[in-house]
Protein backbone atom coordinates (compact mmCIF):
# COMPACT_ATOMS: atom_id res chain seq x y z
CA UNK A 1 0.00 0.00 0.00
CA UNK A 2 1.10 3.55 -0.67
CA UNK A 3 1.95 6.00 2.10
CA UNK A 4 -1.06 8.21 1.38
CA UNK A 5 -3.45 5.28 1.54
CA UNK A 6 -1.90 4.12 4.84
CA UNK A 7 -2.27 7.63 6.33
CA UNK A 8 -5.91 7.85 5.30
CA UNK A 9 -6.65 4.36 6.65
CA UNK A 10 -5.01 5.26 9.93
CA UNK A 11 -7.10 8.48 10.18
CA UNK A 12 -4.13 10.82 9.86
CA UNK A 13 -4.95 12.11 6.40
CA UNK A 14 -6.53 15.51 5.76
CA UNK A 15 -7.70 17.83 3.08
CA UNK A 16 -5.21 19.58 0.89
CA UNK A 17 -5.17 23.33 0.58
CA UNK A 18 -6.48 23.03 -2.98
CA UNK A 19 -9.47 20.95 -1.86
CA UNK A 20 -10.32 23.49 0.84
CA UNK A 21 -10.08 26.38 -1.62
CA UNK A 22 -12.42 24.62 -4.06
CA UNK A 23 -15.00 24.04 -1.32
CA UNK A 24 -14.77 27.69 -0.22
CA UNK A 25 -15.25 28.89 -3.80
CA UNK A 26 -18.32 26.69 -4.20
CA UNK A 27 -19.81 27.99 -0.94
CA UNK A 28 -19.09 31.57 -2.03
CA UNK A 29 -20.81 31.04 -5.38
CA UNK A 30 -23.86 29.53 -3.70
CA UNK A 31 -24.06 32.46 -1.26
CA UNK A 32 -23.77 34.95 -4.12
CA UNK A 33 -26.60 33.27 -6.02
CA UNK A 34 -28.98 32.52 -3.15
CA UNK A 35 -28.29 35.46 -0.80
CA UNK A 36 -30.00 38.23 -2.79
CA UNK A 37 -33.11 36.11 -3.31
CA UNK A 38 -33.37 35.43 0.42
CA UNK A 39 -32.90 39.11 1.34
CA UNK A 40 -35.89 40.00 -0.86
CA UNK A 41 -37.96 37.47 1.04
CA UNK A 42 -37.20 39.16 4.36
CA UNK A 43 -38.92 42.34 3.14
CA UNK A 44 -41.92 40.37 1.94
CA UNK A 45 -42.21 38.51 5.24
CA UNK A 46 -42.12 41.76 7.22
CA UNK A 47 -44.93 43.14 5.07
CA UNK A 48 -46.92 39.95 5.77
CA UNK A 49 -46.30 40.19 9.52
CA UNK A 50 -47.44 43.83 9.55
CA UNK A 51 -50.62 42.91 7.67
CA UNK A 52 -51.35 40.09 10.14
CA UNK A 53 -50.77 42.38 13.13
CA UNK A 54 -53.14 44.98 11.65
CA UNK A 55 -55.76 42.25 11.15
CA UNK A 56 -55.27 41.26 14.80
CA UNK A 57 -55.81 44.88 15.86
CA UNK A 58 -58.96 44.99 13.71
CA UNK A 59 -60.39 41.90 15.41
CA UNK A 60 -59.56 43.32 18.83
CA UNK A 61 -61.14 46.66 17.91
CA UNK A 62 -64.35 44.88 16.90
CA UNK A 63 -64.45 43.06 20.26
CA UNK A 64 -63.77 46.38 22.02
CA UNK A 65 -66.68 47.95 20.15
CA UNK A 66 -69.00 45.06 21.07
CA UNK A 67 -68.25 45.64 24.74
CA UNK A 68 -68.13 49.44 24.80
CA UNK A 69 -70.43 50.30 21.83
CA UNK A 70 -67.72 52.48 20.22
CA UNK A 71 -64.15 52.36 18.97
CA UNK A 72 -61.33 53.92 20.98
CA UNK A 73 -60.92 57.64 20.41
CA UNK A 74 -57.92 59.07 18.60
CA UNK A 75 -56.47 60.10 21.97
CA UNK A 76 -56.96 56.65 23.52
CA UNK A 77 -55.42 54.98 20.48
CA UNK A 78 -54.63 51.29 20.25
CA UNK A 79 -53.47 51.39 23.87
CA UNK A 80 -57.18 51.16 24.82
CA UNK A 81 -57.02 47.53 23.69
CA UNK A 82 -54.69 46.61 26.56
CA UNK A 83 -55.30 49.30 29.19
CA UNK A 84 -58.77 50.31 30.34
CA UNK A 85 -59.49 53.92 29.44
CA UNK A 86 -60.48 56.10 32.37
CA UNK A 87 -64.24 56.31 32.94
CA UNK A 88 -65.08 53.32 30.72
CA UNK A 89 -66.97 50.82 32.87
CA UNK A 90 -67.95 48.13 30.34
CA UNK A 91 -64.37 47.48 29.13
CA UNK A 92 -63.67 43.72 29.30
CA UNK A 93 -60.09 43.69 28.02
CA UNK A 94 -57.31 43.32 27.48
CA UNK A 95 -58.31 42.51 23.91
CA UNK A 96 -54.86 41.33 22.77
CA UNK A 97 -53.10 38.17 24.00
CA UNK A 98 -49.96 40.12 24.73
CA UNK A 99 -50.67 42.88 27.16
CA UNK A 100 -48.89 45.53 25.10
CA UNK A 101 -49.18 47.07 21.65
CA UNK A 102 -46.40 45.61 19.49
CA UNK A 103 -44.38 47.78 17.17
CA UNK A 104 -44.42 47.04 13.47
CA UNK A 105 -41.72 44.69 12.09
CA UNK A 106 -39.41 47.67 11.48
CA UNK A 107 -39.65 48.89 15.09
CA UNK A 108 -42.07 51.77 14.45
CA UNK A 109 -45.42 52.46 16.09
CA UNK A 110 -48.59 51.69 14.19
CA UNK A 111 -50.65 54.76 13.36
CA UNK A 112 -54.29 54.62 14.48
CA UNK A 113 -56.80 57.16 13.19
CA UNK A 114 -60.38 57.44 14.43
CA UNK A 115 -62.53 58.29 12.67
CA UNK A 116 -60.79 56.87 9.64
CA UNK A 117 -60.76 58.26 6.14
CA UNK A 118 -61.18 54.79 4.60
CA UNK A 119 -63.42 53.09 7.16
CA UNK A 120 -64.54 53.42 10.76
CA UNK A 121 -60.85 53.57 11.70
CA UNK A 122 -57.53 53.40 9.89
CA UNK A 123 -54.39 51.55 10.99
CA UNK A 124 -51.14 52.12 9.11
CA UNK A 125 -47.56 50.88 9.18
CA UNK A 126 -45.32 53.11 7.10
CA UNK A 127 -42.90 50.31 6.20
CA UNK A 128 -39.13 50.22 6.52
CA UNK A 129 -38.57 53.94 5.88
CA UNK A 130 -41.19 55.06 8.42
CA UNK A 131 -42.63 57.55 5.90
CA UNK A 132 -45.84 57.62 3.90
CA UNK A 133 -45.66 56.00 0.48
CA UNK A 134 -42.83 53.95 -0.94
CA UNK A 135 -42.22 50.73 -2.81
CA UNK A 136 -40.91 47.32 -1.84
CA UNK A 137 -40.04 47.15 1.84
CA UNK A 138 -40.83 50.88 2.21
CA UNK A 139 -44.43 50.32 1.04
CA UNK A 140 -47.14 51.24 3.55
CA UNK A 141 -49.27 48.47 5.04
CA UNK A 142 -52.85 49.70 5.35
CA UNK A 143 -55.87 48.33 7.20
CA UNK A 144 -58.22 49.12 4.31
CA UNK A 145 -56.37 47.12 1.65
Amino acid sequence: MGNKLKLRLLGKGGFTLLELLIVMIIIGLLAALIGPKMIGRVGESRQTVAKQQIEGFSSALEMYKLDTTKYPTQEQGLEALVTQPQGLTNWKGPYLKKKFIPKDPWGNNYVYAYPGEHGDYDIVSYGADGNSGGDGEDKDVLSWE
